[in-house]
Formats: C-alpha cells, structure tokens, sequence
C-alpha cells in the first residue's frame, strides 16, 4: 500500500479547513495554524492517521467483511459512489434511513421488498396486474432504490462504516456507536474526533480531497480482497497437492 504523500494531499486542498470562530477545540491537536480567518490541518499527521486507518480497513476487507460508506453532501456523494463501488461495498449517498444500523431488520425486509419486485417483472406477475397497480409499484420501487439500491446486496450489518462528515452524519455515528461498530471518518476542524475510532483530519468539503482520501482507503481495501483470494485460491489447491502425494507415496510401495 502506497503511503500517503504530504505534497498530494496539500494540492488535494486537504489542508484547509472551516472558519476559526466555526471549530470544535478537540480538534486543536490536528491544526497547523491559523490563515484569513481559516484554520489549517496539519498534513503530517493527516498522512499519518490516514495510514493507520487503510491498514486497519485492508484488514477488515482481507477477513471477509463489510465496510458501509456513507456520504450524503452533494460534493462527496459522486466521488464515494465511484471508490465504494470499485471494491464492490455498500454505500449510502442519499438520506440516511433511519435505523440502518439499529433496526436493521427492517431494512432488509425494505430490500426483499426490492427484490420481490424485481422478481415480478422476471416472472411475468407484473404484466398481469392493472396499469395503476403497475405504476404504483413502479414507484414503489424507484423510492427502494434510491433510498437502498447501494445496499440490496448487503445481508448483515457491516463490520466498520466509512463517513465523510461527521456533523452531517451524526445519525449514522450514533447507530454505529450504539452497536459498537468503529467508524472510520473523514474529520475536519468543526468535527469532534472523539467521537470515531479511525479520525482522517482532512477537508471533507471539497470533492478532491475526498477523492484523494478516498483513494487511498480503497486502494487499501482492494489490496485486503486480494490477500483474501490469494489465500482462498490457496486453500483450493493444498487438498489437491496432498492428493498427489498420498498417490505418489503408493506408487512408490
């Protein structure tokens, strides 16, 4: 896994940071100084915490588990969708819904729903039924898919959440936090660190510093899911090699 690199991460803009009257005074030890009024993050150790949560998300992902991201500010839902979606993990980028993560038994019940729709026009039960029950399941389901199209694969509650924007996200923070799953966050000067296991000081308002941040956290994670194959693709072939021995053993006999 590449390390992060301070001058990337300065020409990300992941440096600045809110209005000094706007910040939370936890998160005094992550800034630099202060310029015009705004206060700057401290790159270094930025690229620190960076590195020390995409080792940590690379492991989670070598096990076999789920990272949820969670982006719902229009700068960042793009950019999450893109790198969430090329390591094939589930993601939210519109509204939250509430009880994702505590009553999460609900929600899947939301996604059969989905899916009991999907099955319909397959089989052939859509075609049978009127045109207003047609469009009303119609809707039905773009209001599924919005709200959890990004998630219909996922069948337990993941094992860590990504969030970009704390604040913004405090309902999701709390459901995590309730549930003891460690969060792994994007925090910039008016975030309280405290509240998250994996705190990335960076700017979570500009899309390219959420892309940068990004890219190093996927790029992590893709290395754990090809840990994870290699060994599967291993475990495959060993009964097979003890095969040929045991064979060759009793040839020799």
């Amino acid at each position: 896994m590449a390390k992060a690199n301070v001058k990337e991460l300065l020409e990300a803009g992941v440096h600045f940071g809110h209005l000094t009257r706007k910040w939370n005074p936890n998160m005094a030890s992550y800034i630099f100084m202060e310029k015009n009024g705004i206060h700057i993050i401290d790159l270094h150790k930025t690229a620190v915490k960076l590195e020390e949560a995409s080792t940590a998300l690379g492991k989670i992902a070598a096990s076999g588990r789920k990272i949820l991201f969670v982006a719902t500010k229009k700068q960042a839902k793009e950019v999450v969708a893109k790198h969430a979606e090329s390591i094939n993990m589930p993601y939210i980028t519109e509204r939250w819904p509430g009880g994702m993560l505590t009553n999460f038994v609900t929600i899947r019940k939301a996604i059969k729903k989905m899916n009991s729709i999907d099955r319909m026009k397959k089989d052939g039960t859509f075609e049978t039924l009127s045109k207003k029950e047609r469009l009303q399941v119609d809707r039905q389901r773009l209001k599924l898919e919005r709200d959890l199209g990004s998630i219909a694969d996922m069948t337990r509650i993941p094992s860590a959440i990504f969030i970009v924007d704390t604040v913004r996200e405090h309902i999701a923070v709390a459901e995590a936090q309730k549930l003891g799953i460690p969060i792994f966050a994007m925090v910039d000067t008016n975030t309280d660190p405290r509240e998250v296991e994996f705190p990335i000081p960076a700017n979570d308002d500009a899309s390219k510093s959420i892309d940068i941040i990004l890219e190093h956290v996927t790029g992590a994670i893709k290395e754990g899911l090809s840990t994870r194959k290699a060994e599967k693709d291993k475990a495959k072939e060993e009964p097979k090699a003890e095969v040929v021995e045991e064979n060759t053993t009793e040839d020799a006999e």
